[in-house]
């Protein structure tokens, strides 16, 4: 078993930034692929962003350039940099770690809100 738990979301104003952090514990030396999703109210979930063992990262097209994916082993701890934020960010943004079994464990998942 894989615990995710994740921090870092909160209310951010237009153009700003945000750091999310993704903390892992457990069966983690098996995990070979890592990522964050997004769900926005009544629409589909997305992927963001993601990376692998070998450090191999994707991006959806909409956060290219403004979203950074990384990982520091060391504290089993995933990241997702967020700049130029835009309203159109506003989601429930999960982390996920896939093991080699093809097994996926999920975070409960952290709000990135913007002033209504």
């Amino acid at each position: 078993q894989v615990q995710l738990v994740e921090s870092g979301g909160g209310l951010v104003q237009a153009g700003g930034s945000l750091r999310l952090s993704c903390a892992a514990s457990g069966s983690i030396r098996s995990i070979n692929r890592m990522g964050w999703y997004r769900q926005a109210p009544g629409k589909q979930r997305e992927l963001v962003a993601g990376v692998t063992s070998g450090g191999r990262t994707n991006y959806a097209d909409s956060v290219k350039g403004r979203f950074t994916i990384s990982r520091d082993n060391a504290k089993n701890t995933l990241y997702l940099q967020m700049m130029s934020l835009k309203s159109g960010d506003t989601a429930d943004y999960c982390c996920i770690f896939i093991n080699v079994y093809g097994i996926y464990y999920w975070g409960k998942g952290t709000l990135v809100t913007f002033p209504s």
